[in-house]
């Protein structure tokens, strides 16, 4: 089965890929991968009135992001108008297509007849026998469906799906003005390209019937069709912008990485026992339809901020470094990417990332170690820096002045030190110094703190600290 499996991921650019269209898109991708077979980009956008070379743009950006690398593509369907004509025109001389020269009111009127009789509201075929030309009227092109019988699908994850061809109409699959409609295109491309799988949302499940005789009638085998369960928002309604961000690049913007992404949406509708974090590798692994379920999946933002957060436990600091500074930049800490050293700021990031959910909480949280000065919050100033923790923050600036090196080690035996001296605790020396480093009270060991700061940034800061706290 492995061999020769060949998928496709086919967006409208009519919007950005959102959560739903990269699920899809992962799933081609996954199942690509753990059988060894292609993947391939393709971008419907004959839907000339909705589709922009933004989205175009935004779609393979977030497909990159998410590091769902392609074998070919992307194809555009608008530069293959004149192959889809070609198969138009071969299924009206074999009869399978024909001419409709009907007006759009002509069609309303009949329509809304049926709706009132109770009737299925489909073509009645009234220029399926036509002879000549209606002249001064540019038409369609109907495909002549099945009238009677059944269409089984044999979907991957439903099973078998019937449909009665009773119901289905007589599609246009070319419009007046000579651009091929959806399900035409579609069943070309898809037989073009020897697509051996179409795996995608069940919003075209009713597509399915429609497009299993259109490939009939050009003498083709269908795919093997899996339909992937619809994703709902935490209120059990479809998945959309009033749930938060749906925007794939929303979420990078957000600062949430992409294997983290991908993690959550492999999860999103599939299993492997009990498992929660994967990396890439094992999802390419572990991969099979068998633990696709058949029920919709609830979109749930904290799990997915829960899991970033574990992601970015996971990634080595000198990945993190790369990837948070442009975050660092953004958040005006450091003004260029080459201000700041990496090998220092990775080991700044091993303090942080435990409580960092995003690469953006993680900048900011970072702020106190680069900027030459803090700002400090009003309380913890009020309550830290106060007159009689002057002379101890002296007593330690003395102290620090002349440790070398400059290591959380030296460091805490100084701390130590003191607070035996003084016989006092920890807490009466950590916490004035912690704002006196940070501007706040919460922060990494404040040992390990006042190592990244380094020995010249810290002691200028405890001579800020030591004249708010003497009340100059």
């Amino acid at each position: 089965m492995s061999k020769g499996i060949c998928v496709r991921f086919a967006p409208s650019p009519t919007g950005y890929l959102h959560i739903g269209g990269a699920r899809t898109a992962l799933f081609n991708w996954l199942f690509a991968r753990h059988n060894k077979g292609k993947f391939i980009l393709r971008i419907e956008d004959t839907d000339r009135s909705r589709s922009t070379e933004e989205f175009i743009e935004a779609i393979i950006e977030g497909m990159r992001w998410l590091g769902l690398d392609w074998d070919e593509g992307p194809f555009r369907q608008t530069e293959r108008l004149d192959i889809y004509r070609g198969y138009v025109e071969r299924l009206i001389s074999e009869g399978k297509a024909y001419y409709c020269y009907c007006s759009q009111e002509e069609l309303e009127r009949k329509r809304k007849e049926a709706m009132a009789e109770g009737r299925p509201v489909k073509y009645d075929r009234r220029c399926l026998s036509l002879k000549e030309p209606v002249s001064g009227v540019s038409p369609v092109v109907r495909f002549k469906m099945p009238q009677y019988g059944q269409t089984i699908v044999d979907d991957l994850i439903r099973g078998k799906v019937v449909f009665d061809n009773e119901q289905l109409d007589d599609l246009i699959i070319l419009r007046s003005d000579g651009t091929p409609t959806y399900n035409l295109t579609v069943v070309v491309d898809d037989v073009d390209m020897g697509i051996t799988h179409v795996i995608r949302g069940d919003d075209h499940l009713n597509n399915t019937p429609k497009q299993i005789h259109i490939y009939r009638a050009l003498n083709y085998e269908p795919p093997v069709f899996a339909h992937l369960p619809m994703i709902l928002g935490p209120d059990r309604t479809r998945l959309s912008k009033r749930h938060g961000a749906t925007s794939v690049l929303a979420y990078r913007d957000m600062g949430y990485l992409p294997d983290a992404v991908v993690n959550y949406l492999a999860r999103l509708g599939w299993s492997h026992g009990d498992q929660e974090i994967f990396t890439r590798q094992e999802l390419i692994e572990f991969f099979t339809f068998d633990n696709v379920g058949k029920a919709a999946s609830v979109f749930n933002p904290e799990k997915l901020l829960w899991l970033n957060g574990q992601h970015i436990m996971n990634t080595p600091p000198e990945r993190l470094a790369e990837l948070v500074i442009p975050f660092l930049v953004r958040e005006g800490i450091i003004k260029d990417e080459d201000e700041v050293d990496r090998g220092w700021l990775s080991r700044a990031i091993v303090t942080l990332r435990e409580r960092s959910k995003t690469l953006l909480e993680l900048a900011r949280s970072l702020r106190y170690y680069i900027v030459e000065d803090v700002e400090y919050e009003e309380k913890a100033k009020g309550k830290f820096l106060t007159g009689d923790r002057a002379d101890l923050l002296l007593e330690l600036r003395h102290a620090l002045s002349g440790v070398e090196p400059f290591t959380a080690q030296n460091i805490e035996a100084v701390f130590r030190s003191i607070i035996e001296k003084r016989g006092i605790k920890l807490g009466a020396l950590a916490q004035p110094v912690r704002v006196a480093m940070t501007g706040g009270t919460a922060s990494p060991g404040i040992f390990e703190v006042l190592e990244i700061v380094g020995k010249d940034k810290a002691l200028r800061r405890l001579d800020r600290a030591i004249k708010v706290s003497s009340g100059q």
